[in-house]
């Protein structure tokens, strides 16, 4: 029997391993591809971003981990020689780090009414805000631009930040994890004198840290990759985020499409490793009262 059992981890231990490998591979590539020479980079891929091939790739790309020559000129050019590519990776910022700290309070807000009031409007209200969070983004990027249109801030970054502001989608989560907090707390807090604010920010607030915490990572990394909004909402390139560049490599730039992807990564990956516990906790919606 222990045999057996050795036997299934190994299998299990193995299959994780390859598909570890498989998910880590992209990134392992942008980041070593992101040393290569412009010219080893051309010779590698080149024949996938020439816009003479039609589409059709007839030669075999050469998959290539390992630079011959380290180089760091194209760091050099992102984020020295071409201050535009900084400028852009700040759009981002400016773009993603409101959306992310307004959304969450404005959710907190919403999800705490919606847990605290009960009866048919609230159901019917939270039923509409469901719908809503089904619904991809590229259905509501028409009406979002006509509405911008309407306000008069196309080409703002208010056309961008005020719909992620008001996603549904950290409402609806965060009404979830609220509604496992025991109402015996809540009851508590007022026979002590607590008032609505009070149960709120001490009680209610402590006890959905973790999922405060995995829905901000979430938005983030989510806003963080957007591209359709800012390419249709934006169309000054030089409010543009780091993204839409990213997702629009000429032939001329994979080298440095390459450094400043590995560039792009850092704060998503240094959020994720911060905040990992937080997020595999909110996740396994653990948002119950500990002992």
């Amino acid at each position: 029997m222990k045999k057996k059992h050795y036997f299934g981890r190994g299998v299990m231990f193995l299959l994780c391993a390859i598909f570890a490998l498989m998910f880590l591979l992209p990134t392992v590539l942008t980041i070593t591809n992101s040393f290569m020479a412009e010219s080893e980079i051309v010779s590698n891929y080149g024949m996938i971003f020439s816009t003479t091939t039609g589409g059709y790739v007839s030669k075999t790309v050469n998959l290539k981990f390992i630079p011959d020559k380290v180089t760091l000129d194209q760091y050099v050019t992102g984020l020295i020689k071409s201050p535009e590519y900084l400028i852009k990776y700040w759009n981002s910022i400016l773009l993603v780090l409101p959306i992310v700290v307004f959304q969450v309070a404005i959710a907190s807000v919403a999800a705490y009414s919606f847990t605290r009031w009960r009866g048919k409007v609230r159901s019917g209200i939270f039923f509409f805000y469901v719908i809503l969070m089904l619904m991809p983004y590229q259905v509501t990027l028409v009406p979002n631009y006509l509405v911008s249109q309407w306000l008069g801030i196309i080409n703002t970054r208010w056309s961008i930040i005020l719909p992620g502001i008001f996603a549904p989608f950290s409402v609806f989560l965060l009404t979830k994890f609220m509604r496992r907090i025991p109402y015996s707390l809540i009851e508590a807090a007022k026979v002590d004198g607590a008032g609505e604010w009070q149960i709120f920010t001490r009680v209610c607030l402590p006890q959905c840290r973790s999922a405060i915490f995995s829905i901000a990572i979430l938005v983030f990394i989510d806003y963080w990759n957007m591209v359709e909004q800012p390419l249709v909402l934006l169309k000054d390139a030089d409010s543009q985020p780091l993204s839409v560049f990213l997702s629009s490599i000429n032939s001329g730039e994979i080298g440095l499409a390459f450094a400043m992807a590995t560039v792009y990564m850092i704060p998503s990956l240094l959020i994720f490793l911060y905040g990992e516990a937080y997020l595999v906790e909110g996740i396994a919606n653990s948002g119950s009262v500990k002992g």
